[in-house]
């Protein structure tokens, strides 16, 4: 006997037919159900006066659905925790990682990412605005061989020379650079990120030249503990000059070329360059954001969680790493 389940149509039907006087199996024989199903679906719903009422039995079972929906709402029945994801989500933290930040937290499922975007959605709309936009994907991977070839005489190291290691990301210590470039072009953010932990430096840069950028670069490795500076690879543009030398003797950093327009190889960087434009989007007047601003938006990019990183931040992975050392 096939499974069927009480629609508002058989309700009606269901009263109509005890009115005349069928008792439940027979009511259950006409539509092909147990005689189970028709004794539980009157106990449910029959009325106060004992009377099984078809549209008045369809409205309580509604009314019980409605009820146990409302029970399973996680996040409308949880203050401190619609609080908590409200906090999180304006300051830029996806829904997957707000619910894989509370699981580790935890050490069980809160309330899934799904459940989160529904809330988003239906329940707060006007909280849309801080979820993320999704990335296009990423061109196919092109570039002229020759000029590879080419570039393998000079005394600037390829990325081809770099070590396998690199590639595998099981150490600290392994930076990529790129800049973020301002609509009036000639202010900048300079942006390095590790690449296992997705930590990251960014220096607000009011005028742009070789001599700039490898001075800030310096000044900003200095900082960074001896032990975890082994490779930078830095993006191809004139504003990295030929510096490349000098700046591996004041860092002990080995330093690499990445192909010109091979984006993907230094793809850890522009992942975050990504992100740091959900702070500055792209069309915004540089001169109008301060170094602060800049610094603020580093700090909440490295204290949220990723999902690559078992949830945990990049800060946490980073400085764990380097107090292990």
């Amino acid at each position: 006997m096939s499974h069927l389940q009480f629609n508002k149509d058989r309700r009606l039907e269901l009263a109509a037919l005890l009115r005349v006087g069928k008792n439940y199996s027979g009511c259950a024989k006409e539509f092909g159900m147990n005689r189970a199903s028709v004794s539980n679906e009157v106990t449910l719903n029959k009325d106060e006066d004992g009377a099984y009422r078809g549209a008045s039995a369809h409205k309580k079972y509604l009314a019980r659905r409605k009820r146990a929906k409302q029970a399973h709402r996680t996040i409308e029945n949880d203050k401190q925790l619609r609080r908590h994801i409200v906090r999180k989500l304006k300051i830029g933290w996806s829904p997957e990682q707000i619910a894989g930040r509370l699981k580790r937290m935890i050490g069980t499922t809160v309330v899934c990412h799904e459940t989160i975007y529904t809330f988003v959605y239906k329940v707060r709309p006007e909280l849309v605005k801080y979820l993320r936009r999704q990335k296009s994907k990423y061109r196919k991977r092109r570039g002229p061989q020759v000029r590879i070839e080419r570039n393998r005489a000079s005394k600037i190291k390829r990325i081809e020379e770099r070590p396998p290691i690199v590639e595998t990301r099981t150490r600290i210590g392994d930076w990529e650079g790129d800049t973020v470039v301002g609509k009036e072009k000639t202010q900048r953010i300079l942006t390095y990120v590790e690449r296992k932990s997705g930590y990251a430096l960014a220096e607000k840069l009011d005028e742009v030249s070789a001599s700039i950028v490898e001075q800030k670069t310096e000044e900003l490795f200095l900082e960074i503990p001896e032990t975890k500076r082994f490779t930078l690879t830095r993006d191809n543009g004139v504003e990295f000059g030929d510096y490349d030398q000098m700046l591996q003797e004041k860092t002990g950093m080995e330093v690499y070329m990445a192909t010109p327009y091979h984006s993907w190889e230094r793809g850890t960087n522009e992942n975050w360059s990504g992100l740091l434009r959900q702070f500055f989007p792209k069309g915004t007047n540089f001169d109008t954001i301060t170094s602060y601003e800049v610094k603020q938006a580093v700090k909440l990019l490295n204290n949220r969680p990723r999902k690559r990183l078992g949830y945990m931040t990049p800060r946490e992975v980073f400085m764990r790493c380097c107090d292990s050392d």
